[in-house]
């Protein structure tokens, strides 16, 4: 898949094998995770790290932050659908959560 913008469908999704992602085929399509922070401060450092990297691509989520978790939907609004950009930004919020103890709910973005 070299084309950032192409659509992906469901089961081009699935194959990226995403750990904790759901992907959502309402409008078009997108991906959403939940992040257990386990308190605000840390809620609002995912938050950040995912802006700070969601700034350097541009390419940005809608994100929730509450306690004790933060919700991430990602989607390419630009062709409204799920696309490599999106994949990428779900394995990279995902390794930044890591990196400050933060674990998603399980699901897969296949189901």
């Amino acid at each position: 898949m070299s084309d950032d913008k192409q659509v992906l469908s469901e089961d081009d999704v699935a194959a990226e094998q995403l750990v904790a992602w759901t992907y959502d085929a309402a409008d078009g399509g997108s991906l959403r995770s939940t992040f257990d922070t386990g308190d605000f401060a840390t809620g609002l450092a995912l938050v950040n790290k995912i802006g700070e990297l969601a700034e350097a691509v541009n390419h940005h989520p809608d994100l929730v932050l509450t306690y004790p978790a933060v919700s991430v939907l990602l989607t390419s609004h630009d062709v409204g659908g799920v696309t490599v950009r999106d994949v990428r930004m779900a394995r990279s919020i995902t390794e930044r959560a890591a990196g400050l103890g933060v674990m998603p709910q399980q699901g897969t973005a296949g189901g």
